[in-house]
C-alpha cells in the first residue's frame, strides 16, 4: 500500500516538473506597511520612565478598588471602567476579591428601583468576571400585558447603550437578551441621529462594534476616547490609562520589529510571493489574544505560527494545483527534510521554512511541558494541512459537502484550535497537563469559537469566493443539504454563530476548568474573526479597518 502510494506521489511530482502548470492566482493586494515597523528603535529611557510614571496610580487605584466606604454602584461603574481600559490585569486579586464578595452580597430586590443603566452596568461586571447575574433583572423594563419593552426607556440613552452591551453577554435560553439585542440596536439607530458630543460618539461606536465582540486594546484605547467624562472623575484612573497605553505600545513596537525582522531575515516575500504580506495584520491579530507584557512570548511565537498558517492557507487555496496540493499534504504528514525532493520548487522553501521554525521552538523551549504543546501544535498543523486539501479536492471537482461534512472539516480550517494551542506554547506554568487536557477533549467553548471563525468568514467572503470561482463555503452546503436558496442559507448560517457566541459566554461562566487566561485566547480569537470579517474580507483587504487598528495601536500615542 505505501510502495503504491509513493509510486503516484513520484508520478504526479514527474508531471508537475515537465510543464509549469496554469495557476487561478487570487492577486492579493500588497502590504500598505512597507519597512516601517522593521525601522522603529526602542528607546528604553522612554520605556523605563513609562513603567515608574504607572507607580503612583496604579497604587492610588488599587486603594480605591478596595476602598469599603464606596458604595456598590460607584465600585463597580470604578471596576468596570478599569476593565474597559485594558486596566484589570494588573489589579486580578483586588478585583476578584470584590467582585466575588459584591456577588455574594446581593439582594435582588435591591433592583427594584434601580434604573436601566445601573443594571446594565452591574450585569455587564458580573458576567465579564463569570458570575451568572440573572437576566430576570431586566424584567421590569417590560409591559406584561403587551409582551413588550416600555417606550419609556428609549429616552435613557445611556441605559439603552448599556443594556445593548448587556444583551451581547447572553446565553442560550435567556429569551429576553434576545428581544433586547433587537429591540435596543433598533431604537439606537434611530436616536443616533439626534446626538451630539460623546454620547453620539459612544453610541455609534457600540453600534458598529459591541465591546464585547472587539479587540480588547483597541476597545481600550476607544473607551479612553469617547468616555473621558467617566473615567476624569478619578485622576488616578485617567492617569494610569494613558501612561499604560504608551507604555504598551512600546513594547508591542518592539515585538513587532522583532517579528518584521525575522520575516526579513527568512526572505518571506521572495522565497512565497503569492502569499499576503501582512506581519502587522497578523500580529495586531495576535495582539487581540492576550495584551499583557508578561505574554510578550506568547504573542512573537503565535504571531510566528499564524503567519506558517498563513503560508500554508495561500498555497493551497491560492497557488498550488491539485497535484500540488497533494504532494505538499503528502509531506507534511511525513514532517521530514528528505520529503522536500517530491515537491516542485516553487513550493520547496515553504516546506523547509515549516520545518525549521518547529526546530527552532524546540530548542526555544526545551520544557517538556512546552514540547508536548509543540507536538500537538505540529499535528494540528498536518491536520489542518489535509484538511486544506480537502477543500481543494471539493473546488477541483465542483462537489459541494453536505452540511455536516463541510463543518467536520471546515472546525479544523478555521485553524482556531491550532492557534489556540500555538498560544498557549509561550504563556508558561499556567498551562497545566489538566489544563492540556480539557484543551485536547475539544470542549464546547473551543467548538463555539472554530464555528464562529469558519461561519462567520464563509458569510462576509460570499461574493469574493464566488468572483474566484467554484468553491464550496458552509453557505453553499447549507444551501445543499436543506434545499433553501442563498438568502436563507445565510439568514441561518448567521443564527448558529449567534448561538456559539451564546456558547462562548456560556464557557467563561464560573465555575471554570481553566483559567481565564487560558480561556481569553480562544475567545478572543473569535471576536476578531468578528471584527476582521465585518464588511468584507478585512485580512486580505485590510483598508477598512485593520489599517486603522494597527494605526491607532502602533502609530498614534496618547497625548499626556
Amino acid at each position: 500500500m505505501a510502495s503504491t502510494e509513493a509510486n503516484t506521489i513520484l508520478q504526479a511530482h514527474a508531471q508537475i516538473c515537465t510543464t509549469e502548470p496554469a495557476r487561478s492566482l487570487a492577486n492579493f493586494p500588497p502590504s500598505i506597511w512597507g519597512d516601517r515597523f522593521l525601522l522603529f528603535s526602542l528607546d528604553n529611557s522612554q520605556l523605563e520612565a513609562y513603567s515608574k510614571a504607572m507607580g503612583q496610580p496604579k497604587e492610588e487605584l488599587r486603594r480605591l478598588i478596595l476602598n469599603p466606604l464606596i458604595d456598590l454602584n460607584e465600585k463597580l461603574s470604578l471596576i468596570y471602567s478599569v476593565y474597559r481600559l485594558g486596566l484589570a490585569y494588573l489589579f486580578t486579586k483586588d478585583v476578584d476579591g470584590q467582585i466575588d464578595k459584591l456577588f455574594n452580597q446581593l439582594n435582588m430586590q435591591d433592583y427594584d428601583e434601580a434604573d436601566l443603566y445601573t443594571i446594565s452596568i452591574h450585569f455587564q461586571v458580573f458576567r465579564i468576571f463569570g458570575y451568572k447575574f440573572s437576566c430576570e433583572v431586566f424584567n421590569k423594563f417590560k409591559d406584561f400585558s403587551s409582551g413588550e419593552f416600555k417606550e419609556d426607556i428609549t429616552t435613557d440613552v445611556r441605559g439603552m447603550m448599556s443594556f445593548y452591551e448587556s444583551s451581547q453577554l447572553r446565553i442560550r435560553g435567556e429569551s429576553i437578551l434576545d428581544e433586547a439585542i433587537a429591540f435596543t440596536e433598533t431604537k439606537l439607530k434611530t436616536i443616533e441621529k439626534t446626538l451630539q458630543g460623546a454620547l453620539a460618539r459612544q453610541v455609534k461606536h457600540a453600534l458598529e462594534r459591541p465591546l464585547h465582540r472587539g479587540h480588547p486594546m483597541v476597545e481600550a484605547r476607544q473607551y479612553l476616547l469617547n468616555f473621558e467624562e467617566e473615567i476624569s472623575r478619578y485622576d488616578s484612573l485617567q492617569m494610569l490609562a494613558k501612561v499604560h497605553c504608551n507604555y504598551l505600545q512600546l513594547l508591542q513596537k518592539e515585538e513587532l520589529r522583532t517579528l518584521s525582522k525575522w520575516s526579513k531575515d527568512l526572505d518571506l516575500q521572495a522565497k512565497t510571493p503569492y502569499v499576503r504580506d501582512r506581519v502587522p495584520e497578523l500580529y495586531v491579530w495576535i495582539l487581540a489574544l492576550f495584551l499583557e507584557p508578561y505574554y510578550s512570548q506568547a504573542r512573537i511565537i503565535t504571531t510566528k505560527v499564524i503567519q506558517l498558517v498563513l503560508m500554508l492557507d495561500d498555497t493551497y487555496d491560492a497557488y498550488a494545483t491539485i497535484e500540488e496540493s497533494r504532494l505538499l499534504t503528502h509531506a507534511i504528514n511525513r514532517w521530514d527534510i528528505s520529503a522536500v525532493s517530491q515537491l516542485p520548487e516553487s513550493i520547496k522553501s515553504f516546506y523547509e521554512i515549516l520545518l525549521d521554525e518547529f526546530v527552532e521552538l524546540n530548542k526555544q523551549l526545551p520544557q517538556q511541558e512546552t514540547k508536548d504543546l509543540i507536538e500537538a501544535t505540529k499535528k494540528a498543523l498536518q491536520e489542518l494541512a489535509r484538511s486544506y486539501l480537502q477543500e481543494a479536492e471539493w473546488r477541483h471537482s465542483g462537489e459541494v459537502p453536505s452540511f455536516d461534512e463541510y463543518m467536520r472539516v471546515g472546525l479544523t480550517t478555521s485553524t482556531s484550535e491550532l492557534l489556540g494551542k500555538a498560544a498557549w506554547i509561550g504563556m508558561g506554568e499556567i498551562v497545566t497537563k489538566e489544563a492540556f487536557t480539557w484543551y485536547q477533549s475539544h470542549p464546547k467553548i473551543l467548538i463555539a469559537s472554530e464555528s464562529i471563525a469558519r461561519l462567520h468568514d464563509d458569510v462576509m467572503t460570499v461574493e469574493f469566493e464566488r468572483e474566484r470561482g467554484p468553491s464550496a463555503t458552509g453557505v453553499e452546503a447549507y444551501m445543499k443539504t436543506y434545499g433553501v436558496p442563498e438568502n436563507e442559507a445565510v439568514k441561518e448560517v448567521k443564527k448558529l454563530v449567534d448561538n456559539a457566541w451564546k456558547d462562548i459566554n456560556e464557557g467563561c461562566l464560573r465555575p471554570r476548568e481553566v483559567p481565564m487566561d487560558l480561556l481569553s485566547p480562544i475567545v478572543n480569537l473569535a471576536r476578531m474573526i468578528d471584527v476582521a470579517y465585518q464588511y468584507n474580507d478585512g485580512f486580505t483587504f485590510p483598508g477598512k479597518t485593520l489599517k486603522k487598528y494597527i494605526t491607532l495601536l502602533l502609530c498614534d500615542a496618547v497625548p499626556m
